[in-house]
């Protein structure tokens, strides 16, 4: 690896409290691999062998059942994922797929294990790692069940703008294919919710999205701080 892509693994808060010794043991061990576009990295069902590393790139994780297949979530860098199965040696939940070309760090399950047992800092960073992973589906399941398709759009909307500068405009991360199944909405009803939130100052172009009233847009999504992970504007 280069000094670069280790300094970026290293300031992850799952790996930045661990002894020096043992975080070089795990990238001895480890695997950095470059990806295409839409390669399947691992597969619901099977066993946990690695964890993943996102370093660059996009991921996409996804369940199917039958012939049926949802977007959970996607990834951006620096994110690591399926961490609780490799902790559990247990079957993936979910399915990962590259969006992008990609690099994906890999390390072996058994090593990031033996290393919990040995370094009480980076078991203590693990349980921190699984708490916040615990309360964002919390958040997620909450935003699911008490918010309709169009609160659930301006949430996420509300969400990227002030990720992306809080400026009035934001650009889709993602196609709304993906956006419709991550949201839990067929592509029609995203549709018909944009076209909603057009009535209420939300200009749509392809992937590029114009805001008129970020105070608006939370308004619509009824903001809740125990569901909105993200700050109502940059002041705050």
């Amino acid at each position: 690896m280069r000094d670069e892509d280790r300094k970026i693994v290293r300031e992850l808060d799952l790996f930045s409290n661990m002894d020096e010794e043992r975080f070089e043991g795990l990238l001895n061990a480890a695997f950095l691999q470059r990806f295409p576009e839409r390669v399947i990295l691992i597969q619901e069902g099977d066993p946990a062998d690695f964890l993943h590393v996102v370093i660059d790139g996009s991921v996409e994780l996804f369940a199917t059942l039958d012939k049926r297949e949802s977007t959970m979530t996607v990834l951006s860098p620096v994110s690591s994922f399926v961490l609780a199965a490799v902790l559990k040696d247990t079957p993936y939940l979910m399915s990962a797929r590259t969006r992008a070309p990609s690099r994906i760090l890999m390390i072996p399950a058994q090593n990031i294990r033996e290393a919990m047992d040995e370094d009480s800092a980076f078991a203590h960073s693990i349980v921190e790692e699984l708490a916040t992973c615990y309360g964002g589906v919390v958040r997620n399941h909450k935003n699911l069940k008490l918010r309709t398709g169009v609160e659930r759009l301006a949430s996420y909307l509300a969400h990227q703008h002030s990720r992306q500068g809080a400026n009035g405009k934001l650009v889709l991360p993602i196609d709304k294919k993906t956006l419709a199944s991550m949201l839990g909405m067929t592509p029609e009803n995203l549709s018909r919710a944009f076209s909603t939130l057009r009535r209420s100052g939300v200009g749509v172009a392809g992937p590029n999205i114009t805001i008129e009233s970020a105070e608006n847009l939370n308004s619509i999504a009824r903001f809740a701080p125990l569901i909105d992970n993200f700050s109502q504007s940059p002041s705050d």
